[in-house]
């Protein structure tokens, strides 16, 4: 299956660090009928499995611009200490993997996270000595304005507001915020960026909130061509289908269904790439109109 992708003079190449994996349906999602995802048979076999549970990935897009190298999402690091079993002191190949892909750690120029979630902030740091430090030391780490004073608001808790689902304390608030973007932001490698803004001449951000408040996207435009990475507007191809379904870990579930459905509608049916930020191989396809919802349409 494919793991790179080109638009116009732009390299996407995905780098997974945990996957493709089922995770309890049960778990991660809230408001969901189990035998309307049962009946999604569209999803099989890559996007739901047997048991009728969700496959998931965790992965970081590496993005090559004539002139730019970045990360998209840094993952979950290694040594990293989390409540949830999957993400717990993981030990991976991550750094070597996203070197082969033409990001080797002195090379990253920008790092862009779309939320500052466990699984998307992890690698902006490893240990160092028993310390804590930033990952890519040439790099700018781009923090939402909006996310970053959510999260410095709420940096000592353990369980973020408004998360109420069962999977809800996986997201482990407080160790993520000081050992993955504090020492970034302490080291005066980060830059706190609007929701709108541009990042290159081939990369700008777009707001999708909902999952967390300063949630974004991120759209590729290069030589009329498009992609649009997703970040955690949605986890699974089950929210095209049901964008009312939300996740355990949503900050505020209305808004981020709100969001599906204004995205959808904007973006359904036309010739752009949409890269799935947690879906499982294939990761890259097209957004198409369903019977009154829509689906993913993957790309072998």
């Amino acid at each position: 299956m494919k793991n790179q992708w080109q638009i116009g003079e732009v390299t996407i190449t995905r780098i997974m660090e945990l996957g493709d994996v089922p995770f309890p349906a049960e778990v991660l999602f809230m408001n969901y009928d189990p035998d309307d995802l049962a009946a999604q048979e569209w999803m099989r076999p890559h996007h739901l499995d047997d048991d009728n549970n969700p496959v998931l990935s965790v992965h970081t897009f590496v993005v090559k611009t004539p002139d730019k190298t970045i990360l998209v999402d840094t993952c979950t690091g290694n040594d990293k200490p989390r409540m949830g079993e999957l993400f717990n002191q993981l030990q991976t190949n991550y750094l070597e993997a996203i070197a082969q892909a033409g990001a080797a750690r002195e090379n990253v120029d920008l790092v862009l996270c779309t939320h500052l979630h466990l699984d998307h902030v992890g690698w902006n740091t490893h240990l160092v000595d028993g310390e804590w430090v930033p990952t890519f030391p040439n790099a700018t780490y781009l923090f939402g304005r909006k996310e970053w004073a959510h999260w410095e608001a709420n940096k000592d808790i353990e369980v973020e507001e408004g998360a109420t689902g069962e999977a809800s304390p996986i997201v482990n608030a407080s160790a993520v915020i000081h050992d993955s973007v504090i020492p970034v932001v302490e080291a005066g490698l980060h830059q706190l960026v609007e929701t709108d803004h541009q990042v290159c001449p081939e990369v700008r951000l777009e707001a999708t909130p909902g999952h967390t408040p300063g949630h974004v996207s991120v759209h590729i435009e290069s030589d009329g061509e498009h992609a649009i990475i997703s970040g955690d507007m949605l986890h699974s191809p089950y929210q095209m289908a049901r964008p009312d379904v939300g996740v355990s870990f949503d900050s505020d579930g209305p808004e981020a269904a709100r969001t599906r459905r204004w995205f959808f509608d904007k973006y359904a049916d036309q010739p752009i790439l949409f890269l799935g930020t947690h879906f499982a191989t294939p990761t890259g396809g097209r957004l198409v109109s369903h019977e009154g919802s829509w689906r993913f349409e993957p790309q072998s």
